[in-house]
């Protein structure tokens, strides 16, 4: 217990060190372990820790991946995904050639492999398949590698290459439009039907007065409308309904008022927005929805979570009713339905155990590594199933897989610490290089392919790039050299999915290599 809390202590302190602009941060915990290991080692502590503590990781990345994971499956989505499939089995490929040429343990150069691409999940299933926990020691070698190599790679890059980037979309806009004098008469219903792609009617004033957008109140010239949406389609819509009217609506707040809510109730999450039902009596109109940094607009079909934000108009007198209907407490960004998690985990769990054949290969199970990522994905798109909500809100989300993913770094380093000196002290420079190869390798082909091959725009690159390393600090400096939302996009669209590969990839490797 000593050695695995000052582990992740000296880990952390060490990993806010800086030079040049890299650090290892929670990386450094695996290399804490490992000099403690090294000093000490009776200290590891047992197995069950490092797996509880991948498994929380895990099911952390899944849940708040899920959506984007199979939003992937189509369009652009799929050429990132190949893209980075590519680079992932063309690092396998030298991997397991370099490994095989220069005499190294198959053990010790899918451990090498894990930590080039800096994949946990990945080491976890090469232990699983293995059987021992000697991978670690291959994994520690190239982990640094894993993490300045694909830096580098983005500097030269970016400092060889000319970006293109793709158009950055326009927030959601908010704009008063006065109908045209002759206009025809015809019914809120009728003319939101006529509205562009993705503009939604959220209040009109008739005369002095703010009203609701009924669908039967009958419109005429001279009537303003409060459309939200897109700034290109708000723009087509007020080209085509009349002219600006700016203050005319949002002005007056005697009959109508916007108000902001958290959605902190549990039987809210995971519901669309058109699925939503207030109390008796309350009328209100929900404009948009702030999630983290990002506003969204109030689509029928977005999917509330807990934290979500969500803008009402509705009138004075309602707003205590629809306060206490979303909750409007804060710390709901921190509420973990804890039967939804432990169900959710058990599943995962179960579904690593099975045996799945391949021919040639023989069975092969997800593991530990593979089976919780899967189920947490499912569910993760799925939201909700009858009284079980299954998303975790970020904050919560971002402190349980760190811990998790903290706890397996340390445990895993104080059980490899002895033979990992060994190993360095004999072959360093040999895995060193084996190391450098994969990741060289992988940055390679996702850079030159998606360059010249498919002429991607570069943020989207990037964001491909940052995927099949799998770091998020690596994440982080791609998007300090180019501002994009796209990067993170896409990194979040590849990363499950090749974490999966690789996972894969592992366990193949072995059982191929036996």
């Amino acid at each position: 217990m000593l050695a695995l809390f000052a582990t992740i202590g000296l880990g952390y302190a060490i990993g806010r060190i800086t030079v040049a602009g890299f650090s290892l941060d929670i990386g450094a915990v695996l290399f804490a372990g490992l000099a403690l290991g090294a000093i000490a080692p009776a200290s590891a502590p047992p197995a069950l820790v490092s797996s509880i503590g991948l498994v929380m990781f895990l099911y952390g990345i899944g849940i708040q991946y899920g959506r984007q994971f199979f939003a992937g499956l189509r369009g652009a989505g799929l050429k990132w995904n190949a893209l980075g499939a590519v680079a992932v089995l063309c690092s396998l490929g030298v991997a397991l050639s370099a490994g095989s040429a220069f005499g190294v343990m198959p053990a010790h150069t899918l451990g090498m492999f894990a930590g080039a691409l800096t994949s946990t999940p990945t080491l976890q299933a090469a232990i699983d398949a293995i059987g021992d926990r000697s991978p670690a020691i291959g994994y520690s070698v190239a982990y640094p590698i894993g993490v300045i190599g694909p830096i580098l790679c983005i500097f030269v890059f970016s400092r060889l290459v000319r970006a293109r980037l793709a158009p950055a979309p326009a927030p959601p806009a908010g704009v008063e439009v006065a109908l045209a004098h002759d206009a025809p008469g015809t019914t809120v219903a009728a003319l939101v039907a006529g509205l562009p792609a993705g503009v939604r009617l959220v209040a009109v004033r008739q005369g002095n007065t703010n009203k609701l957008p009924d669908p039967q109140i009958a419109l005429s010239g001279g009537d303003v409308l409060l459309l939200f949406g897109p700034a290109a389609a708000i723009d087509q819509a007020r080209q085509q309904l009349g002219h600006a009217a700016p203050g005319r609506l949002a002005a007056d707040r005697s009959a109508l008022d916007v108000a902001r809510f958290f959605v902190s109730r549990a039987n809210l999450t995971g519901v669309p927005i058109r699925r939503l039902t207030f109390p008796d009596g309350v009328e209100t109109t929900v404009v948009e929805v702030r999630r983290a940094d990002t506003v969204l607009v109030a689509d029928p079909d977005l999917v509330l979570e807990y934290g979500d934000r969500v803008a009402v108009i509705a009138s004075r007198d309602h707003i205590p009713a629809l306060r206490k209907y979303f909750g409007d407490s804060i710390k709901s960004t921190t509420e973990v339905s804890y039967v939804s998690v432990g169900l959710g985990m058990s599943l995962g769990v179960l579904l690593g155990l099975i045996q799945f054949p391949i021919p040639g290969v023989g069975g092969v199970s997800m593991g530990l590594a593979g089976g919780p990522l899967v189920v947490a994905l499912v569910l993760g798109k799925l939201g909700r199933t009858g009284p079980f909500a299954w998303h975790v809100p970020l904050p919560a989300n971002l402190t349980l897989r760190t811990f998790g993913l903290t706890l397996f770094l340390a445990a895993v380093g104080l059980g490899s610490g002895a033979p990992f000196v060994e190993t360095v002290a004999d072959q360093g420079l040999v895995y060193l290089a084996v190391a450098t190869a994969i990741i060289l390798t992988a940055m390679a082909v996702a850079f030159l392919a998606g360059q010249y091959l498919l002429k991607m725009e570069t943020d989207d690159l990037l964001g491909v790039a940052s995927g099949v390393a799998g770091n998020p600090a690596i994440l982080v400096y791609a998007n300090k050299t180019v501002a994009s939302d796209r990067i993170d996009a896409a990194f979040a669209t590849i990363f499950p999915s090749l974490t999966i590969l690789k996972i894969i990839c592992a366990q193949v490797s072995v059982a191929l290599l036996r």
